[in-house]
């Protein structure tokens, strides 16, 4: 279906195209993208200054409309929140206003943007909850408090009340297990070995089964123009 709506878009010339997504865990709202590219940082900074560019999943329709145009994704919080809707048809107004997307390089000091480096999941063999004394691995009950903080080295995230060598899957964007990378073991909480930021942490259990507990990101320094 989605090849099917590519075609006919690049049929109609679009110049940009939006996906307006919810989310279940506390987040700020804010743009995602697939290419470090003027044109979507732009598209993407109408919408909030915080950005956050990745490559995986790929099965998104962002990335798949990035070859006909700017394209962005918009997170904007939890289903039902008033603000979040109101933000986003304030944002589709305004790209209807515009004459075009700007192309020129976005000021460093505009935009505040992070690359998805890490997805988290919870093996399925291992049980999980928050705030719970009664599973293998319990989590902070208020981890998506977390999310998008920039968090130290040896932050904790869970609690282990069982004997787990490895009790996350944490993969990077080529699919490698990255789990000793970024996670250790001390005196019974699973901690972070590297400053990072969060994302998308979310206390929904069933979100955690079928899709993942979480990302982790890292800042990207935008370069200043000389020219500009």
């Amino acid at each position: 279906m989605m090849a099917q709506v590519v075609q006919e878009m690049e049929r109609r010339r679009v110049f940009a195209a939006v996906d307006v997504h919810n989310n279940t865990g506390v987040n700020p709202h804010y743009a995602c993208v697939n290419r470090i590219d003027h044109r979507f940082l732009h598209l993407a900074t109408l919408f909030s200054r915080t950005v956050v560019y990745f490559v995986r999943p790929r099965g998104v329709a962002s990335m798949a409309m990035a070859r006909l145009c700017p394209a962005v994704t918009v997170e904007c919080g939890q289903p039902g929140q008033r603000h979040g809707i109101d933000h986003a048809l304030d944002y589709l107004e305004a790209c209807l206003h515009l004459s075009e997307v700007p192309s020129h390089p976005v000021p460093p000091h505009d935009i505040d943007l992070y690359h998805t480096v890490v997805t988290i999941r919870v093996p399925e063999s291992v049980g999980f909850g928050f705030g719970r004394q009664d599973v293998a691995l319990d989590f902070l009950p208020d981890l998506d408090h977390l999310n998008f903080r920039e968090l130290p080295a040896g932050t904790p995230i869970a609690y282990l009340h069982a004997d787990l060598k490895k009790p996350l899957e944490v993969t990077d964007e080529r699919g490698r297990d990255v789990y000793d990378e970024y996670f250790a073991v001390e005196d019974g909480m699973l901690v972070l070995k590297r400053p990072v930021m969060p994302s998308m942490f979310t206390l929904d259990t069933r979100i955690v089964r079928q899709d993942c507990l979480g990302y982790l990101m890292e800042r990207i320094e935008l370069v200043e123009d000389p020219a500009a």
